[in-house]
């Protein structure tokens, strides 16, 4: 079984886009998708700079609409995808490519849950720190002495804690020991309380969608669980955004379930690195460009 993941806020780079809509058809979807949304996705998917793709509003459909490139491509070329999950934002890509959600309402969807966050964010000065090392249990009794919360448990000794601003600078000044503390670029702390605001927007966004129930398996962020119908991702979806990311079950899922590979959508590379850790001996592709679809079908062929 080869599982396919899709990345979350934090995986874009500047210009990543480029290949992905070199075809004239792909560059006329996109900018149907753009337009859909009012997000320029061709612009900031290839001459927008660092900080300007940063912006929790850009970020979060840019990243989804190349996560279901990647997947139209993969299918093009004839490569199953069964089964699959995604980090964050992810699982609105995944919901897509597992037919809980169309292309466009996954897009709706993105571009209001990224609003949505930017206004939470915007209320108190917060923000979000990778913790390395130390035992898990450890490592959340000590930041709570600080007000933090665990926002992704990303496995493989790596816990993304998050809170207000002057609280994560305490905490990089007083580390638990045998632990490093390394700031994030993004502004704001993810599926903590303070994203609290949010569900409402989502909630009501969803509200409108007609949903199926997967047609392939679907992992959630929430517990490692396989989602069993539409009505019940919905409602984990709207939840994510104030709770926190549990790759770590993601991962412990996929092995209890014989995973014998993974493949990333772009804008790939932070999950394939979490796998080598969590996942140690399985293989992993990341698909950063088109030309890596031929490694991933290998992959799924079982030859590479």
């Amino acid at each position: 079984m080869i599982v396919f993941v899709a990345p979350g806020q934090g995986s874009q780079t500047p210009g990543f886009l480029e290949p992905w809509i070199a075809d004239p058809a792909t560059r006329e979807l996109v900018a149907g998708w753009s337009e859909a949304i009012g997000v320029d996705l061709i612009a900031h998917g290839t001459v927008s700079d660092a900080d300007t793709i940063r912006d929790t509003a850009i970020a979060q459909p840019l990243i989804v609409a190349a996560g279901l490139l990647t997947a139209r491509a993969l299918r093009a070329a004839g490569v199953e995808i069964g089964a699959v999950a995604g980090h964050s934002v992810g699982e609105v890509t995944a919901a897509a490519v597992a037919g809980v959600l169309s292309e466009a309402d996954a897009l709706a969807f993105v571009r209001t849950r990224a609003l949505a966050m930017a206004d939470a964010a915007a209320a108190v000065p917060t923000g979000m720190s990778a913790v390395l090392g130390g035992d898990p249990d450890a490592v959340v009794e000590h930041i709570s002495a600080f007000g933090l919360e665990p926002a992704n448990y990303n496995g493989g000794g790596q816990i993304v804690v998050a809170g207000e601003l002057d609280a994560l600078a305490r905490l990089s000044e007083d580390p638990l020991r045998g632990t490093r503390v390394v700031p994030l670029q993004v502004a704001g702390a993810f599926h903590t309380r303070f994203m609290a605001p949010a569900r409402e927007a989502l909630r009501e966004k969803a509200s409108g969608f007609t949903v199926s129930d997967p047609a392939i398996t679907l992992w959630t962020n929430k517990d490692g669980s396989v989602v069993a119908s539409g009505a019940q991702f919905i409602d984990l979806v709207v939840g994510q955004v104030a709770n926190p990311v549990r790759w770590d079950l993601d991962m412990e899922a996929f092995a209890a379930a014989g995973v014998t590979g993974l493949v990333e959508f772009a804008p790939a590379g932070a999950l394939v690195g979490l796998a080598k850790r969590g996942l140690k001996g399985v293989p992993a592709v990341a698909i950063k460009t088109p030309d890596d679809i031929a490694v991933a079908a290998e992959l799924t062929a079982g030859t590479a």
